[in-house]
């Protein structure tokens, strides 16, 4: 029996999620594995480095779920510091080049697994390349701030952009000891959350004495005499940093897909299939940060770059290639995420999201606690509900709020999955005691507003 080979590019949750469970399917001399990653690191928690970063948890060997030398025990060729540099779909092959000697060499494969990660957004400004600015997207990274941290003997920090990312990174830099500047160019914060519900953070993390510079656009970074970022500059005036964070987002890494003709979408990820595999090609297979999922709300395609998402792609493409059967059905767009003692979730649509679809909807918004009011420790939350205007399916939540507010999001997105109305939202047998929830829960509370909205046309 001839071995099959796999090869995957990519070192993290997708790519080695995937390799592992076919390794787990299919034995050594059944089914050959190689695997490259361009960085020092595999299977780790790009999501931990804020916490790393803020010294709340340690790494980066703590962030890492298993380690090269782990995954070659495990009959898997994982080829760290090697970037694959051509991928020949007619030939079957890719190109691979060693980081540290340049040495460059083609490598067959019978299936391939393009698990390409996303590339943070670097503005072409100037002087964004300087000394003192950092990226926080690989472990590499982190360790790159943190060592900038340690030689920085001024306390001044500017973090560029205020989503997930920007908002964690100012978390941590206070944490650290650094007066913290976010600068959007939004009109509020977490544009991943509807405006008014944005004006709910911003106002939280100015309380937290975070400076938040809304509506304005980074023009460059002005560098001192020795070469290192000295200021953040803006079309008013210059904000001074003794560091430079990039929280901007991330966009599909697909260049080397793009060059091999794979197929894209409106984001720039791969397409694939249900079963992760890329749209037309048969034993190509596509997962984590650098495809496109089915929103199952809208019914189109968008960009999520989430590492829960990332480790179930790998689990479907690995059964698969192991002979088995695995589909990945779809996203509702949930994610959670906190800022000092906020914290901030969302699952389903915004309203921007559900205009530029063609649905109409209702909203509500409502205020609560997260405990009975009089049971110690109760905090407030707002909470925001979209429905259907007419079917009264429930389309999006977005919660912000304190301790206890976060993971309520998960209620709706059961709901969301379901494609259950608000009203039978509000009908949800849910848990109740005085120290978890009053006597109506939130989620329960902003479903029977919404729900009264929708019955009221």
């Amino acid at each position: 029996m001839t071995e099959r080979r796999l090869v995957v590019i990519g070192g993290d949750a997708a790519g080695m999620s995937a390799a592992s469970r076919a390794r787990r399917l299919r034995k050594p001399g059944e089914l050959g594995i190689t695997a490259f990653e361009r960085g020092r690191f595999s299977s780790y928690s790009a999501c931990g480095i804020p916490y790393w970063t803020g010294g709340v948890v340690d790494g980066p060997d703590a962030l890492v779920a298993r380690t090269p030398e782990e995954h070659r025990e495990r009959g898997i060729d994982l080829r760290t510091r090697t970037g694959v540099t051509e991928i020949d779909l007619a030939g079957q092959r890719v190109r691979a080049r060693d980081l540290t000697s340049g040495q460059e060499a083609w490598h067959g494969f019978d299936d391939l697994v393009v698990a390409t990660g996303a590339r943070p957004l670097r503005p072409p400004l100037e002087g964004i390349d300087a000394a003192g600015v950092h990226g926080v997207q690989s472990l590499d990274d982190g360790q790159a701030l943190l060592d900038g941290l340690a030689r920085t003997s001024g306390r001044r920090a500017v973090v560029i952009g205020a989503g997930y990312i920007g908002v964690e990174m100012a978390e941590a830099l206070l944490r650290r000891g650094f007066s913290v500047t976010v600068v959007e160019r939004s009109a509020q914060p977490m544009a991943t959350l509807d405006p008014d519900m944005g004006a709910l953070v911003r106002e939280a993390m100015c309380g937290m004495g975070i400076e938040v510079v809304t509506d304005t656009a980074v023009t460059g970074i002005v560098t001192g005499p020795d070469g290192r970022a000295a200021a953040v500059a803006t079309a008013d005036r210059e904000y001074p940093a003794d560091v430079v964070v990039l929280g901007l987002g991330v966009r599909p890494e697909t260049s080397l897909a793009e060059a091999a003709g794979l197929p894209l979408g409106e984001s720039g990820g791969l397409l694939t299939d249900l079963a992760m595999r890329v749209r037309g090609h048969e034993n190509v297979w596509a997962g984590g940060d650098c495809v496109e999922v089915l929103d199952l709300v809208s019914g189109r395609t968008r960009h999520i770059a989430l590492g829960t998402h990332a480790n179930k792609h790998g689990q479907v493409i690995g059964t698969n290639v192991g002979g088995g059967y695995a589909t990945f059905p779809g996203v509702v767009g949930t994610a959670v995420s906190k800022v000092c003692d906020l914290e901030i979730a969302r699952t389903g649509l915004l309203e921007a999201q559900a205009r530029a679809v063609g649905l109409r909807f209702v909203t509500a918004t409502i205020e609560s606690t997260s405990r009975a009011g009089y049971y110690p420790g109760a905090c407030p939350m707002t909470v925001k509900m979209l429905a259907e205007r007419g079917t009264g399916r429930l389309l999006g939540v977005q919660i912000v709020g304190r301790e206890g507010a976060a993971k309520r999001v998960d209620v709706a997105a059961v709901a969301l999955t379901a494609r259950m109305t608000a009203g039978q939202v509000a009908a949800l047998d849910l848990g109740y005691a005085p120290p978890f929830s009053p006597v109506w829960d939130p989620v329960l509370v902003a479903a029977r507003r919404v729900a009264a909205a929708v019955a009221e046309g």
